[in-house]
């Protein structure tokens, strides 16, 4: 089992977009009934505050999308389709602007049997490779809603390596109908693990 520690709260204190650049090569760590589970990051998508359209804060503070407005480095975890789940970190400048990153994919690299138990599929490929996806494979629900990521406990997203620029690939967002032009979403150049490239 690794060490891992958790990214400071001073880290998610900037713009989303850079958050989201930077985020890339850190890892989302879950710890359950003293197994870890953990993959690198490889894809990410920025959204803005109010001012962005595709963002939820689009739609002024919610019961459920009331982190968004709350302390940098804390989980907004909310459900698509009635029965998925999307992990998204808030990180903004100061605390209320109600911008946060949305953790697209991840490649895991521990607790992998629990995540193919979850996800009921054989090919590692399919297990993190999609924000709904990885929050199956990692446990993740509504229940981490608000959490603290910079805790270091349950569920963090840990210290890893840089990626360097020319590992990076910048695109427009997907799966939105608004602001699709902007490009912020960010993957690792020719990583498996990436949902759409």
């Amino acid at each position: 089992m690794r060490a891992y520690r958790p990214l400071p709260r001073r880290f998610y204190e900037r713009s989303s977009v850079v958050v989201a650049r930077e985020l890339l090569g850190k890892v989302l760590v879950k710890e359950e009934d003293g197994l870890i589970l953990a993959g690198v990051i490889v894809e990410t998508e920025a959204y803005g505050g109010p001012e962005d359209p595709a963002s939820h804060a689009a739609r002024g503070r919610t019961k459920y999308n009331w982190p968004l407005w709350r302390d940098p480095g804390l989980a907004y975890v909310y459900r698509i389709y009635g029965v998925h789940f999307c992990l998204n970190v808030v990180a903004a400048e100061k605390r209320g602007l109600g911008s946060a990153v949305l953790i697209r994919a991840v490649e895991p690299i521990e607790g992998l049997e629990v995540m193919m138990r979850r996800r009921r599929v054989g090919n590692p490929r399919l297990l993190t490779s999609g924000p709904a996806r990885l929050a199956e494979a990692f446990g993740i629900d509504l229940s981490f809603n608000g959490w603290d990521l910079t805790r270091g406990e349950v569920l963090y997203i840990a210290e890893g390596r840089e990626v360097p620029d020319q590992q990076v690939v910048s695109t427009t967002r997907v799966g939105i109908s608004k602001a699709r032009d902007k490009p912020w979403r960010f993957y690792v150049r020719g990583n498996p693990y990436v949902s759409r490239r």
